[in-house]
């Protein structure tokens, strides 16, 4: 009696694995119209193995390069009698900035002209037309901005591991999505006490002159690169951190996205690295992903429909394929099958059970009596041990 009820309790729980995975099947399977994967614009991009950066990230700014600052000033002393160019200006070297008027006597005095000693951009200017001024006076800060640093403040702990010439991808948030790469060419003189970092100096070009010193910088310094490692953009990761899951498009059916959970590895400011759950050439979704986990399943077409669509004849509501005779009693709604008994029923549901799933239910099956087996043996050899 109790072996009976053990074996009912086996198949019952076979069958109810096999109603867990086509529910899951449903549930994880998201099928779109044309119209909605442009609304929710949709772009995929092919998993593959590529050279994988270990990074560390910092936080810096764009600063100016002290060799590249000038002053215009005066051999002699007098007044200001000519200026030609004021804050905010481009200059050239050579070009005359500046008369100034000698206080020596004379009809008229004697001048001398003043010329800029570098090209770049006047950024300061501290004299005015008719100023009297001294040979000790700063008349003109010029700077030359086609190179500027950027500065990084890297952890004291990830120093170590960074060197002279380290690449680096550096993002300016005032200049978009730009990534700018450059390689580290000093360490700053000191380290920050207080917050524990030491300056790491990259040069950048400047010619387009886009950048401005104070511009806030966040870096991306690569410390290790790995060959052949299976990632993916982060764009494609959702989820919260136990149980992140992406979007893989169907192989098979047009507009259609799987959901399928994965175990992550190590991350880059570009790319997550994915242990299980993907494989090479899988299109992931980069774009729209985050839209896909809140589309439900009456927002596009039904598996079936897809299917139908796709293979240009009937399935299903599951997916399964239909014979002759089982197509035109799908779509009968007032087919007299409806009125057959329970058994009718059950035989007609495991028609549609589709072939994974069926080989599911009985692995599951096998392994349940299997362990059965076992149970009902060491309770045998029990009985016996305790008889003698």
């Amino acid at each position: 009696m109790k072996l009976n009820k053990i074996l009912s309790f086996v198949a019952l729980l076979s069958i109810t694995n096999v109603h867990a995975a086509e529910e899951t099947d449903g549930q994880n399977i998201i099928i779109l119209d044309d119209a909605a994967v442009k609304n929710l614009r949709i772009q995929t991009e092919e998993a593959e193995e590529r050279d994988f950066e270990s990074t560390v990230f910092a936080i810096g700014r764009i600063e100016e390069i002290p060799s590249r600052r000038s002053v215009l000033s005066s051999r002699i002393a007098g007044r200001i009698s000519a200026l030609k160019a004021f804050e905010g200006d481009v200059v050239e070297a050579g070009d005359v900035l500046a008369t100034v008027e000698s206080r020596q006597l004379g009809d008229p005095p004697p001048s001398v002209q003043l010329k800029a000693p570098q090209g770049g951009l006047v950024v300061a200017s501290h004299v005015r037309l008719g100023q009297p001024v001294e040979p000790s006076a700063e008349l003109l800060d010029i700077s030359d901005r086609s190179k500027l640093w950027a500065v990084a403040k890297i952890p004291e702990q990830e120093a170590a591991q960074t060197k002279i010439g380290t690449r680096a991808r550096i993002h300016i948030p005032a200049l978009g999505d730009e990534l700018i790469e450059a390689t580290l060419t000093r360490f700053g003189v000191e380290a920050d006490r207080q917050a524990g970092t030491v300056e790491g100096i990259f040069e950048l070009d400047n010619t387009a002159g886009k950048l401005r010193p104070g511009m806030r910088a966040e870096f991306s310094i690569v410390l290790e690169t790995k060959p052949f490692v299976l990632s993916i953009p982060r764009s494609a990761i959702q989820g919260d951190p136990a149980s992140r899951v992406i979007f893989v498009k169907d192989f098979d059916l047009p507009n259609a996205f799987v959901r399928v959970p994965v175990v992550l590895g190590e991350e880059n400011d570009q790319y997550i690295e994915v242990i299980r759950g993907v494989f090479p050439g899988d299109e992931v979704v980069i774009q729209g992903s985050y839209v896909l986990s809140f589309v439900g399943g009456g927002s596009g077409m039904s598996l079936r429909e897809a299917l139908d669509a796709a293979h240009g004849h009937a399935h299903a509501e599951d997916g399964s394929e239909l014979g002759e005779g089982e197509e035109s009693s799908e779509h009968d709604e007032g087919h007299e099958g409806h009125d057959h008994d329970g058994e009718d029923a059950h035989a007609e549901h495991g028609s549609h059970l589709s072939m994974p799933l069926m080989i599911y239910a009985g692995v599951m099956t096998l392994i349940s009596l299997i362990t059965l087996q076992m149970l009902m043996k060491r309770r045998q050899e029990e009985s016996e041990a305790e008889d003698a």
